[in-house]
């Protein structure tokens, strides 16, 4: 402590004052949020848009909420379980630990990922290979695999374990998981 400087804080003090600040009136997040928006352009499944959003908002919050794709799940909200991975520029991100302001380049989702009405190959390997059971996962899953192959990261069953381990499946769906990354890998390096 500094010379000078009086400290007399007991615990009844501190609890006080915690409560007293927590009456204090406060302005929601949504209205401070209002006045300090950003016109933000991002490129979704290859269109553009541009949105008005709060500049705290996740890139997560903003393909959900704002563009209605809801493919892109929430889980945990800290960047612990993967459900929220989308690809950037091909790699894999966290969509829950991103602000959307601060994306740059092209983000591709579950949505996405499928062409003129033709599932990805990556999809069509998680039917085949029944690697779901609540399908909450799924999509990041999915996602983080296609991610997981380009990288080059799909030799072996322990590879694709260690590459995939920041993709939790509750439902243990993991040897399903691994099969349909195999199955989809020669042709998932191709697109």
């Amino acid at each position: 402590m500094s010379p000078g400087l009086s400290f007399d804080m007991t615990r009844r003090n501190l609890l006080g004052s915690s409560i007293l600040a927590s009456m204090a009136p406060t302005e929601p997040a949504s209205a401070a949020g209002r006045d300090s928006a950003l016109n933000i352009m991002l490129e979704v499944n290859g269109k553009p848009h541009t949105l008005q959003l709060d500049p705290r908002t996740t890139l997560l919050d903003a393909l959900r909420e704002h563009l209605n794709l809801t493919g892109t799940k929430k889980g945990c909200d800290h960047g612990q379980c993967g459900a929220c991975t989308v690809l950037v520029n091909g790699e894999r991100v966290l969509s829950c630990l991103i602000l959307a302001a601060s994306v740059r380049g092209h983000i591709t989702t579950i949505e996405g990922l499928a062409r003129d009405g033709e599932l990805h190959p990556m999809q069509q390997a998680f039917l085949d290979q029944d690697a779901f059971q609540c399908g909450y996962c799924t999509p990041g899953q999915i996602l983080s695999a296609v991610a997981c192959v380009r990288e080059g990261h799909a030799g072996s069953d322990n590879e694709i374990r260690e590459y995939m381990s920041g993709n939790l499946c509750r439902c243990a769906a993991y040897p399903n998981i691994v099969a349909a990354i195999k199955q989809a890998a020669p042709q998932t390096e191709k697109t």
